[in-house]
Order: structure tokens, then C-alpha cells, then sequence
């Protein structure tokens, strides 16, 4: 991988830049010893690091402003960090830049019950935010698998989703407005406690743009009546296209669950051991949740279970209470860290359509084996979000430039699908390289234009989501230093893991 070099002129301005930074925000909201910065030189794709100059907490949109304004005049870039969960490298700093985190700023600031929205600031957890409205039977619909851990800031700069996505939609779908600041410390409103905002859609272009256009340090959010009831039914079948056109089916007959997810037989095993869930001995395994009344649960599952029983399945096991259901939930919920036991590993994020299903689970198959890698699957199979798990030794010489390779090519295969190469973790640097085999230059033109109007500067989260010849271009162009050098030979900017 490789980043651009560090600006000497801003590694020289670093004393001046503590100390304005230090002025303006309390004592231990700034960090700059090394020995501290090195719990943010990555985020959770942890196959590059690099320590950043420095790194500041601020409490408030003020303090923000305050911050980005003493960086736009000094030429300082600047990444965006929520709770550093990222699986695509959106927060992975350079060497030259500061990393500004909105880890202190976790308030409610507003409910209202009565228009279904809550005000937080963008530090808080995306669990805490349903937490808020749970006793008066409301929650916040998108829930990441890191949920528990993830900032409402993270979730809007990838516009992620979660298991329940298919039903209520990602982020964009919950997200009414934002308190967003400049790069130059401009605080603007867009969007508000509204269904609709007039004019244009400003809060579209900011769901979902990788902390490219600015700090979003507030946010208005959808919530919703807590649902009647609901229930799962676990499916396992002999294989995983055969599971994947049970999935296609269930969606061609209309019927939409609240999810469906999908784990593959090594992340079956692997999960059932880490968490005791009692998952059956199966190569794919399904679960699939609706809700609403006791009738509505009846009648949908009646209809999946009808589809599913035509697939020949192994296991067909639905839910009776809630301690059941609990149970059914429980591998797919550890799956990340049942994996992390086995193996170091990548987590893949591409999109199909859900019809593609079979044919790309076999493609995958089939690149696992010439790379002579396993891939466990897990994921949101009901709207098409892959997560293929490529597991690797990371000790092993060589091991994480095939794992890096095949990841490619399983991301190629779902755009060639008719799919995208993200669904919810985004580009970052993971699959920056790649965007030019999806977008034809004329659209990665109109998009760096729309990050022209917002960062002229191209300060904002350097050397992450355009390839870097382009982005790099745009900085010198902007005044910036634009020289590329290899990253994971050069410990000055990356050291491997």
C-alpha cells in the first residue's frame, strides 16, 4: 500500500501546533507524547499503523471549530476519528497529520418523542443512542455488528447498517440532519428534526463520505416504536449456494424479514465453539427474524419456512421464546470474535444483488482455493451485503500481500456480479485502489469536484477513498505536497503488522 510522504514543512510546524492546540482546548484533550499516540496509529484494520503528529479530543462543536481553523492555517491535514472500528482503514492516520477524535462528546442532547427523533452528539455508542429511548419503547433502528463499541460518528461517515438493515434501512435511511464542520472551522446546519429537508440534498452527499468533507459533530436521528414481537428460525443447509438461492427465493416472494443473515460452515464452527450457541452440523447456516404481531409473525414465517423446507434443509429450527431467541442470535453476534480466535483475518465488505447469491459464494469458493487461503462467510444476506473473512497468518512472510490479492479479486467478482465494492464499511484505504475499476474517470472527477467545494484544501482525511495518484494530485494542486511512497516498506509512514 502505499501513502504520500509526510510534508516536512508540517512535520517542522509541529511544536507551533501543539501549542495553539493546547490553547484552545483543555490539557488532556491533546495528546503528543509518542508513547500515547500509538493507541491511535490505526483503527481495526490493523495491517497498517502509523503514529500520528498528534491527537486531539475536543468536547464541543466550538472546540472542533477551534481546532480545524488553527489546521487549515497551518496546512495541517487532518483524520476524522469516531471509535476507531473501522474495518476499511477510514481512520488510519499519516505521519503528518492530526487525529481528531470525538470520543468526549457522547451527550443526548434532545429527544422528542412525539416527531420520532433524538439529537446526540456523534461520540456517543450506536447501542447507547437506543439505550436513550428504550424505557419509552422507541430504538434506533441501524445496528452495526460493533454496535456495542461503534460512534454514531462512524456510522454516518460509512453510512452503516447491520443485521436489520434489510428492513429499516443503513444509516442515510435514519439520519435527518447534522451539525457538520469545515475544514476551516465553518459550522454549518444541514437537515434538521424534519422528515424532509428542502433543497438540495446536502445531507446525502454527507451520509456516507468518509470524514472527506468535514466533522460531523452532531446529528438528528430517526427513532422508532419498539416493535410487537419478534422471532427467528434458524435454517442450515448441506452447502452454501444451496442456502443462497433459498435467500433469493424468500425475497422474489415478497415477503420482507427484519433480517437474514447468512454464516458459511467454517464461521459456524468456529462461532458455535467460541459462544456454546448449539448450532447445527451444517455447511450454511441461515437465520432469518420477522416481527410485528403474533398473527404477522405466524404468517411470515409460515411462508419462509414453506420456502425453505423445498431446499432440502439439514436443520429447520424456529424460535419458541425469547431465550431461544437469544440463543439463535448468539454465534452470528460473536462471529467477528470467534473468528479473531482462529486466525488473523480480513473482513471483506462488497454488494450483490441478491439473485447473484449462488454464483458468487461459488466464485469465492473457487478464489479461496487457487489462493490456497480459507474464506469464512458471514453476512447480511437478505439485501446482498457480503463480509467474506479471509483468514491469514499475519507472521507468515507473504501471507497478508496474497490475503490483500484474493481480497481484491472477491471484491471485483461482486462488482462484475452487477454489485458495489462497499455496502457499510466503506472505501478508506482498503479498497481506495480499486474504485477506478468500478468508476469510469468522468465519476471520480464529479466526486472529487463535490470534495473541491467542501476541502479545497484536500485536508480532510488525506489518502483515503480516490486512488492515490488522483488524490494526491489534487493536493499539490491545492498547494499540497503531492510525492507517493511505498507504505508498508517505508516504517517512517507504515510499519506491518
Amino acid at each position: 500500500m502505499e501513502m504520500p510522504v509526510p510534508d516536512p514543512a508540517v512535520l517542522a510546524c509541529r511544536p507551533q501546533l501543539v501549542a495553539r492546540l493546547r490553547a484552545v482546548l483543555p490539557e488532556a484533550a491533546v495528546i503528543d507524547a509518542p508513547s500515547e499516540t500509538l493507541a491511535y496509529e490505526c483503527d481495526a484494520f490493523t495491517a497498517y499503523r502509523c503514529a500520528p503528529l498528534c491527537v486531539v479530543l475536543p468536547g464541543s462543536s466550538e472546540e472542533v471549530s477551534a481546532c480545524l481553523k488553527i489546521c487549515h492555517e497551518l496546512g495541517v491535514p487532518v483524520v476524522p476519528r469516531g471509535a476507531g472500528t473501522s474495518l476499511a482503514g477510514g481512520a488510519l492516520p499519516t505521519a503528518d497529520c492530526v487525529v481528531l477524535g470525538v470520543a468526549r462528546m457522547t451527550r443526548v442532547l434532545e429527544v422528542d418523542l412525539a416527531n420520532r427523533c433524538i439529537r446526540v452528539e456523534t461520540g456517543i455508542t450506536n447501542l447507547a443512542v437506543s439505550a436513550a429511548v428504550a424505557d419509552a419503547g422507541f430504538f434506533y433502528a441501524p445496528d452495526p455488528s460493533s454496535q456495542l463499541a461503534c460512534a454514531i460518528a462512524g456510522n454516518v461517515a460509512m453510512n452503516s447498517g447491520g443485521a436489520h438493515c434489510l428492513k429499516y434501512g443503513v444509516t442515510t435511511n435514519n439520519l435527518l440532519g447534522v451539525t457538520l464542520v469545515l475544514m476551516d472551522g465553518e459550522v454549518v446546519q444541514i437537515g434538521g428534526p424534519v422528515p424532509e429537508a428542502p433543497g438540495l440534498d446536502l445531507l446525502g452527499v454527507i451520509c456516507g463520505s468518509e470524514g472527506q468533507l468535514g466533522v460531523v459533530t452532531e446529528a438528528w436521528l430517526r427513532i422508532l416504536p419498539r416493535p410487537e414481537g419478534a422471532r427467528p428460525v434458524l435454517i442450515g443447509y448441506a452447502g452454501s449456494e444451496v442456502a443462497g438461492a433459498c435467500v433469493r427465493d424468500i425475497i422474489e416472494a415478497g415477503v420482507l424479514p427484519v433480517a437474514i443473515e447468512f454464516m458459511d460452515g467454517p464461521c459456524i464452527r468456529a462461532t458455535d465453539a467460541f459462544s456454546g450457541a448449539g448450532y447445527p452440523d451444517c455447511e450454511a447456516l441461515l437465520i432469518i427474524e420477522v416481527e410485528g404481531s403474533p398473527a404477522e409473525i405466524d404468517e411470515q414465517l409460515e411462508i419462509i419456512t414453506a420456502i425453505a423446507r423445498r431446499h432440502d434443509p439439514v436443520e429447520l429450527r424456529e424460535s419458541r421464546s425469547e431465550a431461544e431467541s437469544a440463543r439463535i442470535w448468539l454465534g452470528r453476534k460473536s462471529a467477528f470474535g470467534a473468528m479473531g480466535q482462529i486466525n488473523d483475518y480480513i473482513c471483506l465488505d462488497g454488494t450483490i444483488p441478491v439473485s447473484a447469491l449462488p454464483e458468487v459464494l461459488g466464485g469465492i469458493a473457487r478464489l479461496a482455493a487457487e489462493a490456497g487461503l480459507e474464506v469464512a462467510n458471514v453476512f447480511h444476506a437478505g439485501d446482498g451485503n457480503m463480509h467474506p473473512l479471509i483468514l491469514f497468518d499475519a507472521n507468515a512472510p507473504g501471507e497478508l500481500a496474497r490475503a490483500e490479492a484474493l481480497g481484491a479479486e472477491i471484491l471485483l467478482l461482486c462488482v462484475a456480479a452487477g454489485g458495489c465494492l462497499t455496502g457499510e464499511h466503506g472505501v478508506g484505504v482498503e479498497k481506495r485502489d480499486l474504485m477506478d475499476r468500478q468508476f469510469a474517470g468522468v465519476d471520480l472527477e464529479a466526486q472529487m469536484q463535490v470534495k473541491d467545494v467542501f476541502d479545497p484544501g484536500w485536508l480532510l482525511n488525506p489518502a483515503k477513498v480516490f486512488p492515490l495518484g488522483l488524490s494526491a494530485g489534487r493536493r499539490a494542486g491545492a498547494g499540497g505536497s503531492a510525492p507517493i511512497a511505498p507504505g508498508r516498506d517505508s516504517p517512517a509512514i507504515f510499519g506491518e503488522r
